[in-house]
């Protein structure tokens, strides 16, 4: 049996973009912009971040923080 929402979701995202700083657009494609940079570059290593193994040769080189110019 599935529940029935208290509120109307398509609604509540809409209240909120409308209320919303004009940045929040930036904001959330600079994060997703970073989170496809960050999967690639695990895949490209094989590991995720931080993560240690004396077999593996390549190796991520830090993180240095940019910012998206729009």
């Amino acid at each position: 049996m599935t529940a029935t929402p208290i509120i109307d979701p398509e609604q509540f995202l809409h209240e909120q973009l409308a209320q919303a700083s004009p940045d929040l657009m930036r904001e959330l494609l600079g994060t997703f912009v970073n989170a496809l940079l960050s999967a690639q570059a695990d895949n490209v290593c094989g590991a995720e971040y931080g993560s240690r193994d004396p077999e593996r040769t390549n190796r991520r080189n830090g993180y240095r923080h940019r910012d998206l110019d729009t």
